[in-house]
């Protein structure tokens, strides 16, 4: 991904969008810069419009977003779960480490 964020912070710069540009910009942000990915990206934007990609981009339909509302909901359940789980873990531990101390008394 950083890749491709080197590519769009050239492009916002003005700057050429080439492989010694990214490399700098990459570099620059302390990444190991994989040659081989920096000339693929190059290759891949060649003819491609960033200004026109990022308009259909920023264009988002609604119904994705209700379904990563949706989803959000379900990790926030399942984080509530695990925490109630946990809880009830400690509570056993508890109730057995009275127990034991009963033992001991």
């Amino acid at each position: 991904m950083e890749y491709v964020y080197a590519a769009l912070l050239l492009h916002a710069a003005g700057k050429e969008i080439n492989e010694e540009n990214i490399k700098a910009v990459l570099e620059a942000a302390g990444v190991d810069v994989n040659d081989a990915r920096v000339k693929a990206l190059v290759a891949a934007l060649e003819d491609v419009n960033i200004d026109e990609a990022i308009s259909k981009a920023a264009i988002v339909p609604s119904a994705p977003a209700a379904a990563v509302s949706a989803a959000s909901s379900e990790a926030a359940e399942e984080k509530e779960e695990e925490k109630e789980e946990e809880e009830e873990e400690e509570e056993k531990e508890e109730e057995a480490i009275e127990g034991l101390g009963a033992l001991f008394g």
